[in-house]
């Protein structure tokens, strides 16, 4: 498996933000990580990306396990956070040299890498332009080229189209799912349902527990995803 957890659960204080998850995402697929604000989404993703740590549970990346081989799983994770992480005053290219470099990725390779990720985005025209001049869509996907440039089996995005117009919460939606078919696994965490196609892996989690957990069109069953996410979490409320 691409990504596997097992077992995880996760405390602030007596609140309990995850409980007992466990889910295993196979290679090449697109899962929508589906949640309420509050689920437990981005905890999750602190544990996965080691923001921090809990005791209980298990995470494995590419086969690295988190806890004894950290270095290897994280470097077989390419990851996007929900807050912009890139340097405002710095143009694409320069962005993802830097994050090359952090990888001991350097000179030609460097380049190589770089204009391949681009290029997966449909990035390379703006990759002179400084991230400060891009709207939102662009933005966001410069951040998810830069994510490409060390090679991730896995690709983990939190919430990657907030702030985002329909259109551009559309193009970064489906470039993502392309990427699946190049072999990158890609775990996607949204509230937002119209960003889950049928054929998706799909983890629906509230209150800090996975309520389901199969392909999407299994899960809702000829009905309409969101009808059943509400009905879903209504019922576990």
């Amino acid at each position: 498996m691409s990504l596997s957890v097992a077992d995880l659960s996760f405390s602030y204080g007596a609140r309990q933000a995850l409980d007992a998850v466990t889910f295993d995402i196979a290679p090449g697929r697109f899962c929508a990580l589906l949640g309420p604000n509050g689920a437990g989404k981005s905890t999750l993703f602190g544990l996965l990306t080691r923001l921090f740590t809990t005791a209980g549970g298990r995470i494995a990346v590419a086969g690295h396990d988190l806890d004894t081989a950290p270095r290897r799983a994280l470097g077989a994770m390419g990851i996007v956070f929900q807050q912009t992480t890139l340097d405002l005053d710095l143009t694409v290219r320069q962005n993802l040299r830097y994050f090359a470099a952090l990888h001991g990725i350097s000179g030609r390779e460097a380049d190589t890498r770089i204009d391949a990720a681009l290029d997966r985005l449909d990035m390379r025209a703006r990759a002179g332009e400084r991230a400060r001049a891009l709207n939102g869509g662009h933005r966001r996907r410069a951040e998810i080229a830069r994510a490409l440039v060390h090679r991730p089996r896995t690709l983990l995005l939190d919430e990657p189209t907030v702030g985002l117009d329909a259109a551009s919460r559309s193009a970064i939606t489906d470039h993502v799912h392309d990427l699946c078919g190049d072999g990158l696994t890609v775990l996607w965490a949204t509230h937002l349902t119209d960003e889950v196609r049928a054929d998706d892996h799909l983890l629906i989690l509230h209150q800090g527990r996975i309520l389901r957990d199969g392909r999407a069109a299994e899960i809702t069953a000829g009905s309409n995803l969101s009808d059943t996410f509400l009905t879903l979490t209504r019922v576990a409320a």
